[in-house]
């Protein structure tokens, strides 16, 4: 059996232990057309973010039966068109006994927050260019504002706890949990965009959720708020999001993820709308996709998928 890890930079050596007694490791950081090379010998094909694996992959995929990835949003993944070849998709998605152990993304969203809030940006650039002048740089302090958590799942609930631990009024919107913690006021979405501060979004990114945040839920925005996202960009409407911060409707916006980002070109993110504005608007910080990315939550991941594809190889 043939395993190709195409983005092996960093990649666990635990991890490939478990993978050396499964078959042979091919390690080797692929641009697509070496990808498109070798996938015709390949029976795994491991991956992080960094790929399109859609129908003209599998297509010169002739021996290849299992996709790898250590994420949660498959978006990146054609998964009709892994299903038509008869490939398995294995993933972090669902697997929450173990995500619930990791709370790197969530750290990350709190630390977007706070370089957000308290302009950490451009006070630390202010001093490295020689200045002292804290007054340029006055902030908001999060105490007593409310913190808008949409989607309560896994990462939801700990920033909620977050926030709860920044006495901070926490709401929460959820059609699929009933019962919250008991520092959280569960709401209708339409109050919680009303109401929050701060809106931090925290769900699948699927058919449903697509551009879930557009014009219309920009017009129920309270004006002033800041939003944050970690999860994936194509919840966000970001031309809707843009004339929201031009209409002052939003205060600021901070994300570690894009729209188009599965289908990055090889400019990007220069060709996103929303990194061009990033020059003339210090209201807005980008991340590059780096919830997930620790030493400790990486590992553990990569240990962990290895793990359940013995699993699976072994029935």
């Amino acid at each position: 059996m043939n395993i190709l890890n195409a983005e092996p930079e960093g990649y666990s050596r635990k991890a490939y232990e478990v993978l050396g007694a499964i078959g042979n490791v091919i390690e080797e950081d692929c641009d697509r057309e070496r990808l498109f090379a070798l996938i015709p010998e390949i029976d795994v094909l491991i991956v992080r973010l960094g790929h399109r694996v859609d129908n003209e992959l599998f297509e010169k995929a002739s021996k290849l039966k299992i996709v790898l990835t250590a994420t949660t949003g498959l978006n990146h993944i054609d998964l009709d068109a892994a299903a038509k070849h008869g490939v398995t998709v294995l993933s972090l998605k669902g697997e929450r006994a173990f995500l619930d152990s990791l709370t790197a993304t969530a750290e990350l969203t709190w630390a977007l927050l706070l370089a957000l809030v308290r302009k950490l940006p451009e006070a630390i650039e202010h001093v490295n260019q020689g200045g002292w002048d804290r007054d340029l740089f006055k902030g908001n302090q999060l105490k007593e504002k409310v913190l808008g958590i949409v989607g309560y799942g896994r990462l939801g609930s700990i920033v909620a706890r977050y926030g709860h631990a920044f006495d901070m009024r926490v709401i929460a919107t959820d059609p699929f949990v009933a019962d919250m913690d008991s520092y959280v006021e569960k709401v209708k979405m339409d109050e919680l965009l009303s109401s929050a501060d701060v809106i931090s979004l925290h769900v699948n990114y699927d058919e449903a959720t697509h551009g879930m945040m557009d014009e219309k839920a920009f017009q129920k925005v309270k004006t002033g708020a800041v939003l944050i996202n970690t999860s994936r960009g194509e919840l966000i409407d970001e031309e809707a999001m843009l004339n929201a911060l031009d209409l002052g409707t939003l205060s600021g916006v901070a994300l570690d993820v894009l729209s188009y980002e599965s289908n990055k070109t090889v400019s990007w993110p220069k060709d996103s709308e929303v990194w061009k504005r990033i020059s003339s608007d210090l209201n807005i910080l980008i991340a590059p996709h780096i919830g997930g990315a620790t030493f400790e939550s990486m590992e553990e991941t990569e240990v962990f998928m290895a793990n359940k594809l013995k699993s699976y190889i072994n029935g």
